[in-house]
């Protein structure tokens, strides 16, 4: 896979980062997003394909990107299609980490060291061309304006940018809500990513978990689970992250 193109996850990192503060937006989320995204754009490259709400594998070949080579060798070791929400929601935090230094190796991005009051170290992220950003928000500006479908990878990107909550941060205060809206409706023109922005926001709600914890109960003398219990899934429930860590701020 060459670097003529951004890649899903990159342009989805690239968008929450702040050019301000040098943080990005939704950062607990974020991780959610990245590995759906990784989905999508193993699919548009050929590896991968839906099978109802499962990923399986078609071809195992590398892709030449190493942060979507190793997804996709997860993926081929799981021997059997593997449900889009358990995999979003798999123990793989620190994606955004991770993409950031893929993103600064790659030269899109610059880390500026720096303290917390004085004291904290911290690191500033600085996109290296601000026309790359502002080609990949335009992107979007122009299919929320003209009403004209988008190219699947834009409607991919559209449908995972309002899943983690990006809307607010990309179009801000009372004058982006009807852009929000259309950026929200945008995720009807690809199919597979819809599937996989869902995905993503179920594992936000908990869903994965409790559907888990269901199909355990079954045939079970005691009665299942009820709500009440269903955040303290976490890690010990096939490692989803509880609903209360990644819910939208």
């Amino acid at each position: 896979m060459g670097k003529s193109r951004r890649t899903v996850p990159e342009e989805l990192l690239l968008l929450a980062l702040d050019p301000t503060t040098g943080t990005t937006a939704q950062p607990q989320t974020l991780d959610l997003g990245l590995a759906g995204a990784q989905l999508v754009e193993l699919s548009l490259a050929g590896r991968i394909v839906p099978e109802g709400d499962r990923i399986a594998v078609v071809l195992a070949r590398p892709t030449g990107d190493p942060t979507l080579d190793h997804a996709l060798e997860l993926l081929r070791r799981r021997g059997s299609p593997v449900r889009a929400a358990h995999w979003i929601g798999g123990p793989r935090l620190g994606l955004r980490q991770t993409y950031l230094a893929h993103l600064e190796r790659c030269g899109m991005v610059t880390a500026v060291p720096g303290q917390v009051c004085g004291v904290l170290p911290t690191i500033r992220y600085q996109a290296s061309d601000d026309c790359t950003n502002a080609a990949i928000k335009q992107r979007l500006d122009t299919a929320i304006r003209t009403g004209v479908p988008p190219d699947p990878r834009t409607a991919a990107l559209a449908a995972l940018a309002h899943s983690v909550g990006l809307g607010k941060h990309l179009y801000p205060g009372n004058e982006g809500r009807s852009s929000r809206s259309r950026l929200r409706d945008l995720i009807r023109y690809d199919p597979l990513g819809g599937m996989v922005a869902h995905a993503v926001m179920d594992v936000q709600n908990g869903l994965p978990a409790q559907q888990n914890r269901s199909s355990q109960a079954v045939g079970a003398a005691a009665p299942a689970t009820g709500r009440s219990g269903s955040r303290t899934a976490g890690r010990g429930s096939g490692g989803r992250v509880p609903a209360s860590r990644v819910g939208v701020r």
